[in-house]
């Protein structure tokens, strides 16, 4: 026998502690870390829960459930660009999943590419037509290009208009 890192006395060959054990990291295994990953979600303080849950994704990179617990919690800590990369591990597992589209393409818009997130909430919206959320995103996000090929035209035609002037 001998003594785990954590004083406590270990009965394995070798007094290995558990592989999932990081003295610098959250005790416990991948499943309580989801579940604190969650709570800290849940209690409003996603920077911590993303933490955490990316420590139980590194552990289970193959969980989706945990995957898409760390892309909300990104999200919501306004880490936008990580958020997209969870999301979109989780729409090329599940091409069908409403949720990760959804979830992706607001990532997208928050971190500055209307036109890509346009096509992930299409095809949300269009899975679920139902749900009001997906309609109300897709449709900012479409308002938001609109708006910007309306103001690239308006610059166009005033960049030409003083060229005339110039050449005048």
């Amino acid at each position: 026998m001998s003594e785990g890192p954590n004083g406590i006395q270990d009965s394995r060959p070798g007094g290995e502690g558990p592989e999932h054990f990081d003295a610098d990291g959250p005790e416990g295994d991948p499943h309580e870390w989801y579940q604190r990953g969650l709570e800290l979600l849940s209690r409003g303080s996603p920077a911590a829960a993303a933490q955490i849950l990316q420590r139980a994704a590194v552990a289970e990179p193959r969980s989706r459930s945990v995957r898409e617990a760390l892309a909300r919690a990104q999200f919501d800590a306004r880490q936008y660009t990580e958020a997209a990369e969870n999301f979109r591990l989780i729409v090329e597992a599940s091409p069908a999943d409403d949720y990760a589209h959804f979830g992706l393409g607001l990532s997208l818009a928050r971190s500055g590419d209307p036109a890509s997130a346009a096509e992930y909430l299409a095809l949300a919206a269009a899975m679920r037509p139902d749900n009001q959320h997906y309609i109300r995103a897709l449709r900012a996000v479409r308002a938001t290009l609109h708006s910007r090929s309306a103001n690239r035209g308006a610059n166009q035609r005033a960049d030409q208009e003083a060229d005339r002037r110039e050449d005048a």
